[in-house]
């Protein structure tokens, strides 16, 4: 198969017109019609080793998968000659398949949760993008990348699917336009590495468009000389795994870096679905969205200087059909990842402006965005915290720890008085005090 795949690889390279070569299985997928032993006598016989045939080998991986799995009814071995499998053992091959692949940096699943039409359409569509062409909404799918924050601690190795784990080396690169982002990422497992330059591009008819470049060590070394130095040097350990047809990549950030990243955890995932939280891992219990939100930009997360102290902090890439794309963007310090603790001194973990639940000396208190709810006066021990922008009713005296992000986030001192919910930023009840803004809802 290598010595196949190296002829058409030679034979790319050497045509004078743009080749895109793809190989109908690659060299990993053997890894799974044999056992480990022999999978890894194999390596250690040709001198190979799994990042060089994983990572290095292909640009992207794409896994189809089988009818075998969510579409049985179209699962045939009639008129196909080299398929005898049948529905659960074809089922348990596909998923094998998938897992050798586990950890490729450019993994993208294609599963049956739509026609077979559309399925290859978005196949098509992923093979586009990473190659940076635009095929206007020709193959439109709705396919977007998901952003989660995970509050810590992580469960065991032992409660995750099979995984790979990475270390990851990202740098910004100066750019002479501020309206695109250049950096280089090495990741590695083992001694062994490889190497992507990425430039980030201004939207394009709402979609920001990466351009991702595969280099040599020797390359990687060279453009190292370009990096901004305004920018800290992000270092991740990254988790890669597959659940429910479901690729994940979840980023522990590591130091040394800025004081703002000291903990965070993100969990990313592309998605078709409508809803993915019946999809979302199991075992971590306690995450909150932030897709789009620029706090977790890891361009923003890496500047050295304090974000309401500068003019480098991105909101996001303009797309050129908005209006003028050489104005630069303004920074934002609305959004910038501040917690608030509580009387015990525990953080709640949720940065300015997101909704989410909070966890208070171990107790969910499952309130959403935007409700008020009553509590019993000397009840508040047991319904600690509120989500952001909600308002406790009754929350009596000093033992409250307080309303958290845009409300209150220091004692309220009640006394027997009611406390009213606050709109559009006036307070109708007792003064509180509040940092991080005024008394709100919806985070105003």
């Amino acid at each position: 198969m290598i010595q196949i795949e190296n002829t058409f690889f030679a034979l790319g390279e050497s045509c004078t017109r743009n080749c895109l070569i793809i190989c109908d299985r690659g060299a990993m997928d053997a890894s799974a019609f044999i056992s480990k032993e022999k999978w890894e006598y194999m390596l250690a016989t040709n001198d190979l080793n799994s990042v060089d045939l994983r990572d290095n080998r292909y640009n992207q991986i794409i896994h189809l998968v089988s009818a075998a799995n969510g579409a049985e009814d179209f699962y045939s071995t009639e008129d196909h000659v080299c398929r005898s499998e049948g529905v659960e053992t074809a089922r348990e091959l596909d998923y094998k398949a998938a897992a050798a692949w586990v950890g490729h940096p450019y993994f993208d699943v294609i599963d049956n949760s739509t026609d077979f039409e559309t399925k290859i359409c978005r196949m098509i569509s992923s093979i586009c993008q990473k190659l940076g062409i635009d095929v206007g909404d020709r193959l439109l799918t709705n396919s977007r990348k998901l952003k989660f924050l995970v509050r810590g601690p992580l469960p065991s190795d032992a409660d995750f699917p099979p995984f790979q784990d990475f270390d990851v080396v990202h740098n910004y690169l100066q750019s002479n336009n501020p309206q695109m982002q250049a950096r280089l990422r090495k990741r590695g497992q083992k001694g062994h590495w490889s190497y992507i330059h990425t430039i980030r591009k201004p939207k394009l008819r709402g979609q920001v468009v990466e351009v991702k470049t595969q280099l040599t060590h020797r390359d990687y070394v060279n453009m190292l000389t370009q990096r901004d130095d305004s920018h800290f040097t992000i270092f991740k350990k990254r988790r890669c795994f597959l659940i429910n047809n479901q690729y994940f990549q979840l980023d522990i950030y590591r130091e040394p870096s800025h004081p703002r990243c000291k903990g965070l955890v993100l969990l990313e995932t592309y998605t078709a679905l409508d809803s993915i939280e019946n999809t979302l891992p199991f075992f971590l219990t306690d995450v909150v969205d932030v897709t789009g939100n620029p706090a977790y930009s890891m361009f923003n997360l890496s500047l050295k200087e304090e974000w309401n102290a500068t003019n480098k902090f991105c909101h996001g890439l303009k797309d050129p059909m908005d209006g003028d794309s050489k104005k630069p963007l303004e920074p934002t310090t609305a959004a910038f990842l501040k917690t608030v603790t509580s009387e015990e001194g525990k953080s709640n973990g949720i940065p300015n402006g997101v909704a989410g639940t909070v966890r208070l000396n171990g107790v969910k208190n499952g309130v959403k965005n935007g409700v008020s709810i009553d509590v019993p006066n000397g009840e508040c021990g047991k319904h600690n915290g509120v989500s952001n922008g909600c308002i406790l009713n009754g929350v009596n005296n000093v033992k409250s720890s307080g309303i958290f992000n845009g409300a209150c986030a220091e004692k309220i001192h009640l006394s027997g008085d009611t406390l009213k919910r606050a709109e559009n930023g006036d307070s109708t009840g007792p003064k509180m005090h509040a940092v991080n803004g005024s008394i709100a809802v919806n985070g105003s």
